[in-house]
């Protein structure tokens, strides 16, 4: 028989934050079986935010690169993207695109975002675009990266955390706004 935390829907149940320790992953399991998780970020986060079309999620992204990525090569999309699956472990995804028009080299830099995201609150959607920004500079997820994250949100990590716990509620529960 297996115990408790060995049930294969306990560990689905937490696939999201399999990186983090086991007594988080307890913490998130036992709040999950009590129903108490949504509540929970529901609290930290009352609303959604307002930003649902690419226009606006684009000058969104924009004004933060611009904030703190000035110097950085420009971003020329930031959208929603229906293609991007969260189980494939991706929020949003960043591409660089360089093509050769004439004598010239073109590049693009693109950020996608997944589009359960559309109906989050902001503080979900600016972690995910603080983390792509981040691999305008830094390709890698080492210190550096982290580093670069934290300076343009300081509350990265428990952002990061607490997205990961909305995907295991969402994934038991369905869509908390």
């Amino acid at each position: 028989m297996n115990k408790p935390d060995e049930n294969p829907m306990n560990t689905k149940a937490v696939r999201y934050i399999a990186a983090y320790s086991q007594d988080l992953q307890q913490q998130a399991l036992t709040l999950l079986n009590e129903n108490k998780l949504g509540d929970i970020l529901k609290q930290r986060y009352p609303q959604a935010h307002q930003l649902s079309s690419s226009a606006t999620l684009y000058a969104y992204g924009q004004d933060i690169k611009n904030r703190y990525l000035r110097s950085s090569p420009p971003l020329s999309k930031v959208i929603y993207d229906d293609s991007i699956h969260v189980v494939d472990h991706a929020l949003g995804l960043h591409s660089y695109v360089s093509r050769v028009q004439g004598h010239k080299l073109k590049a693009k830099n693109e950020i996608r975002i997944s589009s359960l995201f559309r109906h989050t609150p902001e503080q979900f959607l600016r972690m995910i675009i603080v983390h792509e920004l981040a691999h305008l500079r830094e390709k890698e997820h080492n210190k550096a990266f982290y580093k670069l994250c934290e300076h343009m949100e300081a509350n990265y990590h428990q952002l990061e955390l607490d997205v990961r716990l909305y995907l295991c509620h969402r994934e038991r529960f369905g869509d908390l706004w």
